[in-house]
């Protein structure tokens, strides 16, 4: 059963986002203000002041919503802070947009940031909530276990290794490609498909390049009811579905799973496309952006979001589907593999990239006439994680 849903009930309209990267001389709170500020400018009609309240998303660049009240001196709004593991910005921008629809408010922010260059993170080693010790996949790093994703696509589809490396390739030539075009991405430069296969191995064969990078960054989203839309921007980008599905977290421990999908990511796609009214999604979804964490997860998520057959995603990835001139443009921006992840931006900057395709201000990666987007954020691991899936559009209706 899908949720009932909010669609068209409420609308962005102003975004903002910073650019990705090695931010050594900005902090957390200087991140906020710029992406803040970039969304106040794009919507002169709603000041600060304005605001009813805000969502702040963030994994660990702030315990409490002073972390946004303090940056932007706000004056006793209600500030929630969310985490939803590497889903936390996705998170803020689903609370938010509730809280409007519900009727509480009228105007409301949601917000995402986080600063993890300076804190020695490095996407490895992680600190995991006490436990009885019988989870077995606590062991492993983030890299280890997505490239389990490789071999277990391999023996269940019957698909040679080196079609699968030449995928998987693929997906980071074309990231990074789309990236270059990108001048917000973390990384702005091409790489070549022989760079991508000889970059040295993180786990399993996962290079260098299979792997999202560790970034700094914020994005915001400044949301109304959709019948106050028009008197903010001429150009607003309307929400269809949102929704956010929790796995049991018994991958490691069922015989059944396979390490070929993510349980999750179905579940909360069939229940987006529900809501949104969409039936056949590779052919209404004019561009997604993707939790492409590494290249084999891009590779499997585009069969668990009905854009591909079942063991036929590396074919079409290989044919050029997903690329920005394919059927269906998959990460234009350059996606968490060539953008960079800054864990609680990162669902609200792939909002970003829908908000720029829709008013024709993508610049050099900009599509034709898009109508519908989706995007997908992921947290956690193969068997073990949340996924939501939201479905957004140019127009009502």
């Amino acid at each position: 059963m899908s949720s009932k849903g909010i669609r068209d009930r409420v609308a962005v309209v102003g975004m903002g986002c910073t650019r990705f990267g090695e931010h050594w001389d900005r902090s957390a709170e200087d991140l906020l203000v710029d992406a803040t500020q970039e969304a106040f400018l794009a919507t002169p009609g709603i000041r600060r002041s304005d605001v009813d309240a805000y969502w702040l998303g963030t994994l660990g660049s702030g315990q409490s919503g002073l972390t946004l009240s303090k940056a932007l001196s706000l004056d006793y709004k209600p500030v929630t802070r969310v985490e939803n593991y590497c889903a936390t910005g996705s998170e803020a921008f689903r609370n938010a947009c509730y809280a409007v629809a519900s009727g509480a408010y009228d105007r409301v922010m949601a917000v995402g940031v986080e600063k993890l260059k300076d804190s020695g993170f490095s996407g490895l080693l992680r600190s995991d909530p006490p436990s009885d010790g019988t989870a077995a996949e606590l062991s492993l790093t983030a890299p280890a276990a997505f490239s389990l994703l490789d071999p277990a696509y391999c023996a269940r589809y019957g698909v040679d290794p080196a079609d699968m490396r030449a995928a998987m390739t693929h997906v980071a030539w074309k990231n990074h490609a789309n990236g270059a075009r990108n001048p917000k991405a973390q990384f702005r430069s091409g790489v070549t498909k022989e760079k991508v296969e000889k970059a040295p191995k993180v786990a399993g064969r996962l290079g260098v390049f299979d792997c999202s990078g560790v970034s700094d960054g914020a994005a915001a989203a400044l949301i109304v009811r959709a019948e106050d839309a028009l008197d903010y921007t001429d150009r607003p980008m309307y929400v269809k579905g949102l929704a956010l599905a929790a796995g049991p977290a018994l991958g490691a421990s069922d015989p059944e799973y396979d390490y070929t999908t993510f349980p999750e990511v179905v579940r909360s796609a069939r229940d987006a496309f529900s809501q949104a009214g969409v039936t056949d999604p590779r052919h209404e979804i004019s561009l997604a952006e993707v939790h492409d964490c590494f290249t084999p997860t891009e590779l499997v998520l585009m069969e668990d979001l009905g854009f591909a057959e079942r063991g036929q995603a590396w074919k079409d990835i290989l044919d050029g589907a997903f690329e920005l001139g394919g059927r269906l443009p998959v990460n234009p921006d350059g996606g968490l593999k060539s953008f960079g992840h800054p864990v609680g931006a990162s669902g609200l900057r792939m909002l970003y990239e829908c908000w720029l395709q829709f008013r024709g201000e993508a610049g050099q990666r900009q599509l034709a006439d898009p109508r519908l987007g989706l995007t997908h954020n992921l947290g956690g691991r193969p068997g073990s994680c949340v996924s939501f899936v939201s479905v957004v559009g140019a127009q009502l209706g």
